[in-house]
């Protein structure tokens, strides 16, 4: 695939899965990929991971484990995309359609905003059920301040880790590029833990995931920052200051960028001392704002989000212009 063919799959991408997300029926029936993918990694797990190995070679048996993975998954995405690509015109659009699978704009907004939702109908028990969906630390150690700076939280990493990274590797690397970095991020989630059982199998698959959304996070920061210009009640400057002075002090090499940006530009702090499990966490903060967070600041930083995502179409959209007039 040339570069303006995967850019304007890009922006087709994003617009569809803004317009319709991925429908329920379409779930209920055949899974998702990331489902898909799940169960690889799962098997990949079951088998090679043994208990009796030494750190060592559960190490080599993690890296085995990635590469089987990436060649799968890029295999079929590649062999999808060589199929498709010959039909022109159609062939992208319907590869733009499968790479929509990819990307999480809509679901991700929905599961916010049902934080916001169930905070105020539900008061503190309906924030917590809202909130366990979308993060791991444990919902009952979390007042309503906590529940929405968790919200806002997953929001800003997930916007980087579901949205802008596979939009950039399918701008990048089209169909192949966006499969393979959705393996490579659900095989973090899965298996890049500091747990008994995957500290060396799944060293690859973290090392991996940090590399891989090194570049969107930083882009992500900088659409919040820009779309933190666009609104009254968001600071633009507050967004930077905490980006420049925050983001390296978190404990994820990406995390922070996202998150420092959000925290600044709605006048709070987020991150932080937090529980997950039973286990406490003592990050540092990012932003110096107010800790107090509610409800109507989740709504803020949905509106921010929404205008985020509005601009990474923009940025999209013109580079496929940009692409196809000047490239082909």
């Amino acid at each position: 695939m040339v570069l303006p063919d995967s850019l304007l799959i890009l922006p087709l991408a994003l617009a569809a899965e803004a317009a319709f997300g991925y429908p329920d029926g379409l779930y209920t029936r055949i899974g998702h990929p990331v489902t898909w993918i799940g169960r690889l990694i799962k098997g990949l797990d079951r088998v090679l991971n043994r208990d009796e190995w030494s750190f060592g070679r559960r190490r080599a048996a993690g890296i085995l484990a990635l590469l089987i993975l990436l060649a799968i998954t890029g295999a079929a995405a590649w062999a999808l995309q060589a199929l498709l690509l010959p039909l022109g015109l159609i062939g992208i659009a319907v590869l733009a359609i499968l790479a929509s699978s990819l990307i999480a704009q809509r679901s991700l907004h929905e599961h916010v905003a049902a934080v916001s939702t169930g905070l105020r109908e539900g008061g503190i028990a309906g924030g917590r059920r809202a909130v366990s969906m979308i993060v791991g630390r444990n919902p009952q150690s979390l007042d309503e301040a906590g529940v929405s700076r968790a919200a806002i939280e997953s929001l800003a990493e997930n916007f980087s880790d579901g949205i802008v990274a596979p939009a950039f590797w399918l701008g990048l690397g089209g169909l192949p590029g966006a499969v393979l970095y959705k393996a490579a991020n659900t095989a973090d989630s899965m298996i890049g833990h500091r747990t008994p059982r995957h500290e060396a199998f799944g060293w690859a698959a973290a090392r991996l995931d940090d590399l891989v959304n090194l570049p969107a996070s930083r882009l992500t920061a900088l659409l919040l920052v820009a779309a933190a210009c666009l609104h009254r009640e968001t600071s633009p400057r507050g967004a930077w200051r905490a980006l420049r002075r925050d983001a390296s002090h978190h404990r994820s090499p990406n995390a922070g960028w996202p998150e420092a940006a959000m925290a600044g530009a709605l006048g709070l702090r987020l991150a932080g001392p937090r529980v997950y499990g039973d286990v406490r966490i003592e990050d540092r903060w990012m932003g110096d704002g107010r800790a107090e967070a509610n409800a109507d600041d989740i709504d803020r930083a949905l509106a921010l989000y929404r205008t985020a995502c509005g601009l990474l179409f923009a940025l999209a959209a013109g580079a496929a212009l940009i692409a196809w007039t000047i490239l082909r």
